[in-house]
């Protein structure tokens, strides 16, 4: 994901990891190849190359983090709108608003197995992140001792920073990401032109006009016109 503030608002941006894109020293791959290629820096290399932004900040949550995270506030409470079952999430979950415990939660953001796939991955990401943060910053967690003393404890490991990051910077991630989850600002996913298969294996195109559109707007700071959403 990738997220921008400025005087035009907020703006968070999901990238599908099956985005085929070049990658500096590797050719043309899947987004997430850049990271198993080089790590963070060259996931961050990528990505600017591919949207012609500045990456000022990076942030990382391992598995085993947003299990601890979710579970330090007592779950996330989602409504599905139907019921999803992944084995290779580990997700068996019903229909209807209930309440996702750490394991669950992480099936829920990890399957593809709906029928748009990774586009529905990453929109159930961005849902649930704003869940999360709602979670997080409601009174029954900052009034209860037990769910606060367990996520300040959950935090500094399950997010990894960039080397140059102070505390601030994660509270600036925290403000900006809770009004998002409050309705402020934009969510959504790079445009799409459409998937193809490279070596045997399906790859996700952006669409470059509109991609562009979106992406010269962040960096101008100006309101992303919705020909671009």
């Amino acid at each position: 994901m990738l997220l921008h503030t400025g005087s035009a608002g907020t703006t968070l941006v999901s990238l599908p990891r099956d985005s085929l894109l070049s990658i500096p020293g590797h050719g043309k791959n899947k987004l997430n190849s850049a990271y198993s290629f080089g790590g963070p820096k060259l996931l961050v290399q990528t990505v600017e190359q591919a949207t012609g932004l500045r990456i000022d900040h990076y942030a990382e949550i391992g598995f085993d983090g947003f299990v601890n995270v979710v579970d330090a506030v007592g779950g996330v409470d989602m409504c599905i709108p139907q019921a999803m079952k992944d084995p290779l999430a580990g997700l068996n979950v019903k229909a209807g608003c209930q309440r996702l415990d750490g394991q669950t939660a992480l099936g829920y953001v990890r399957s593809r197995a709906t029928p748009r796939a990774d586009l529905d991955r990453v929109e159930h990401q961005r849902e649930f992140l704003s869940a999360l943060i709602k979670q997080v910053a409601s009174p029954w967690t900052l009034v209860n001792p037990f769910r606060l003393v367990g996520l300040v404890r959950a935090m500094p490991g399950a997010l990894t920073v960039d080397s140059g990051d102070h505390v601030w910077n994660l509270v600036w991630l925290g403000l900006a990401m809770h009004e998002l989850s409050g309705g402020g600002g934009i969510t959504t996913t790079v445009p799409v032109g459409g998937f193809s298969t490279v070596n045997g294996s399906s790859v996700l195109r952006w669409d470059t006009t509109r991609a562009k559109a979106l992406f010269g707007a962040l960096a101008k700071d100006q309101q992303v016109p919705k020909s671009a959403l």
